[in-house]
């Protein structure tokens, strides 16, 4: 299932962000390609967090798992 697979690459990706205080959660991964994530702890209101989420997490998954559309925080 595709959902798993994120959650896979996403768990690859969390341990650099807990070495900042911060976290990823998985919300949803919609029917077309879309994968919404909430950033939590030190990475919610980080003035660096749309880098982190578009040259880190979103490129990373978008590599590993080509499927996928992109990446959205909510």
């Amino acid at each position: 299932m595709l959902k798993n697979k994120v959650q896979e690459v996403l768990d690859k990706i969390r341990p650099n962000l807990q070495a900042d205080g911060g976290d990823v959660e998985l919300v949803e991964v919609t029917d077309d390609g879309i994968v919404k994530v909430r950033l939590t702890g030190a990475c919610h209101g980080c003035p660096m967090s749309q880098l982190t989420l578009k040259n880190g997490i979103e490129r990373l998954l978008l590599k590993e798992i080509p499927a996928l559309k992109g990446v959205e925080a909510v």
